[in-house]
């Protein structure tokens, strides 16, 4: 494999494992996302429940449920701007795969050239010593 094409397909791979990289950690604050709005809920129902119980929690029910409902509107549009830079962070993933898999593929082929190259160079050397061999 020639200098250039390893230099191409070591900077391929190192893209590709960056951009996994940077997925991984767009899950993993999506998951994050997603846990807080799970625990938005979880105390929503709790504070509910503990308004059953309590007349003075129940009289602060409605306050409480509104400040819950615009942290839940800024999680929801942060999961939702998660799953945007997701699906960008997938397609760069992709192209950049598919680039790999090109340079791959070229290197492959000028392998396989220079290995044709050779196997002519060295038909050609035994038909000449044949040919060689016959008019002595």
């Amino acid at each position: 494999m020639t200098a250039w094409a390893q230099s191409l397909i070591r900077i391929s791979n190192y893209e590709v494992e960056t951009l996994q990289k940077r997925l991984a950690e767009i899950s993993a604050r999506r998951a994050t996302a997603e846990m807080r709005i799970a625990v938005l809920d979880a105390e929503a129902e709790d504070e509910r429940s503990r308004a059953s119980m309590d007349a003075h929690a129940s009289m602060m029910l409605a306050a409480y449920l509104h400040g819950w409902k615009s942290r839940k509107a800024v999680a929801e549009g942060d999961l939702t701007a998660l799953d945007a830079e997701e699906a960008g962070a997938r397609d760069a993933l992709t192209s950049a795969f598919e680039e790999l898999k090109k340079f791959e593929h070229v290197a492959e082929a000028a392998r396989l050239n220079r290995l044709m190259a050779i196997a002519k160079r060295e038909t050609a050397a035994f038909d000449e010593m044949g040919l060689r061999k016959r008019a002595v």
